[in-house]
């Protein structure tokens, strides 16, 4: 009699059937990311139509570029923000508070645009009020470490240059940002208002606030993310340079930005080190340094704290670390002005926020 016995085979499959779960599991952490999205071409073309047509604008009509004098009716300059978002802006009941609108004397003094990520899942909310529907440009999809943020950071400066010649300063901030100062403490300090002076606008007398880094210890890895040699001989090596992502541009400096083709062309490639590429931080700083260094700062009006950043993302304030204290502390600059804004607070830091707002943040 034969007697039968189980087929080697048997346990080799049931193995093979309980590795393939985890196999699903550790294969995105084990093989590479997925590339970046590309810029399409059809991108690439609608948005250069688009800074085009700004940069036309203000070459036709130069003097709308130029700020106009402080206290003329209906002629004020304007402050636009320019809000960069791939999720809901949670901190939208906050800047109300700050823009005020209620207030005759703030409510013609800013505009407001939002570039929101198409693709994200869900859809980010429009909240209204200040955030209206019409506030929101046509968007394009973005991804951190990608030139798909400058992009971002160009259509909006482009769109808020053809919307309005009174917009005079242009200010990028996040769905994390948070304001400092109330609105009115914002627009005095970028115009030099107070009580016993108007100022009169010149041309050339204000200059952008963005950071702009020449020496620091990734600098030459950042340089060649893309590959060695790659950025010659446009940019060469010790004339690139880093800074924040978030900034406030003049409007002479937002023409620049929009206007540029031979930079663009660089950083827009593609990299090979992903976790040294971060164009959104390299282009602005670059760009502005090379074409007009006095103009600018070389300093940022956004706080962020690097101090245990994660993965390239600074530090994330949590409710329990939000207090009055923290405040009057990221509004401390060692530069000429206090920073005005700061980076990065969790959404749920909204309501402690709020409970502060008049008494602290708005109480300049």
């Amino acid at each position: 009699m034969i007697s039968s016995s189980p087929s080697p085979l048997i346990p080799i499959i049931i193995l093979l059937l309980l590795c393939i779960p985890t196999l699903f599991y550790l294969a995105p952490h084990i093989l590479p990311p997925p590339p970046p999205p590309p810029i399409t071409f059809p991108d690439e073309l609608e948005d250069l139509t688009l800074f085009r047509r700004a940069t036309v604008v203000d070459s036709i009509n130069p003097s709308k570029s130029k700020p106009k004098r402080l206290g003329s009716t209906n002629l004020k300059p304007k402050i636009a923000f320019l809000f960069l978002t791939n999720s809901d802006l949670q901190f939208a009941p906050l800047w109300e508070i700050f823009f005020d609108t209620n207030s005759s004397k703030s409510s013609n003094l800013f505009n407001v645009y939002v570039h929101a990520d198409p693709t994200v899942n869900p859809k980010v909310k429009i909240p209204g009020g200040v955030f209206t529907e019409d506030r929101f440009i046509p968007a394009k999809q973005t991804r951190r470490g990608t030139a798909t943020l400058v992009a971002a950071a160009r259509r909006l400066l482009a769109t808020a240059l053809l919307d309005d010649p009174n917009n005079a300063f242009f200010t990028l901030v996040s769905q994390h940002c948070i304001p400092l100062h109330s609105f009115k403490y914002f627009y005095d300090t970028l115009f030099e208002v107070n009580s016993h002076q108007v100022a009169e606008l010149r041309h050339l007398k204000y200059k952008s606030f963005i950071e702009i880094v020449s020496k620091d210890q990734f600098i030459l890895d950042r340089y060649n993310a893309r590959g060695k040699n790659v950025m010659v001989p446009e940019v060469p090596f010790d004339k690139f340079r880093m800074g924040s992502q978030f900034f406030t541009l003049t409007r002479r400096h937002a023409v620049v930005v929009v206007a540029d083709r031979r930079l663009w062309k660089k950083f827009r490639l593609n990299c090979l080190r992903p976790n040294s590429c971060y164009p959104e931080e390299h282009y602005f700083p670059t760009l502005l340094s090379m074409k007009d260094l006095k103009g600018c700062t070389s300093y940022t009006l956004t706080r962020v704290n690097w101090t245990d950043s994660v993965d390239g993302h600074p530090h994330t304030y949590y409710p329990n670390e939000v207090s009055k204290e923290l405040i009057y502390e990221l509004r401390k600059s060692n530069f000429t002005k206090p920073y005005m804004f700061a980076r990065k607070f969790s959404p749920d830091c909204l309501e402690p926020l709020m409970n502060m707002a008049n008494d602290v943040i708005f109480r300049d």
